[in-house]
């Protein structure tokens, strides 16, 4: 006879969640139409948090993703004029990556989509429910910050 494994269970179904959740972004994305697949609003997201245009290796770094996942995300953005490269002014062979107004009118729909996304997971859930759920993803998400190295 088997015992029943809690944290097994628990890592099952937080895959399981993990899944349903980018499906349930990726239809969101589709129903607003803007052709922009879920890592490129990653990208985007990220791009809009710096002060100033960023270099791709910063990009790649911030995103956890070998720079050359950044450049082809950058190429499909930049071919729909959502952002463009611009030379670093104190080092020419440097390139930024900034936003275009195309670019920020896309980051107010990817907010809307996300939104829409976000009622739609957490319908189930009463508002205590949702601030408990807060509290308990915070803890894991923060987790590993509180370890020691």
């Amino acid at each position: 006879m088997t015992t029943p494994d809690p944290d097994g269970l628990l890592a099952e179904q937080l895959l399981r969640l993990t899944r349903r959740v980018h499906r349930i972004q990726k239809r969101h994305l589709e129903q607003h139409d803007l052709g922009i697949t879920p890592a490129q609003s990653r990208l985007l997201r990220t791009l809009a948090h710096y002060p100033s245009p960023p270099r791709m290796a910063d990009l790649a770094d911030r995103l956890e993703v070998v720079p050359r996942a950044v450049t082809t995300l950058v190429d499909g953005l930049e071919a729909s004029g959502r952002v463009r490269r611009v030379p670093d002014p104190a080092n020419r062979r440097v390139t930024r990556i900034e936003l275009t107004e195309e670019g920020h009118s896309a980051l107010r729909e990817l907010r809307a989509a996300r939104r829409s996304a976000a009622e739609e997971m957490l319908a189930p859930l009463t508002e205590k429910e949702r601030q408990v759920l807060g509290v308990l993803l915070d803890a894991l998400i923060d987790g590993d910050a509180a370890q020691p190295c």
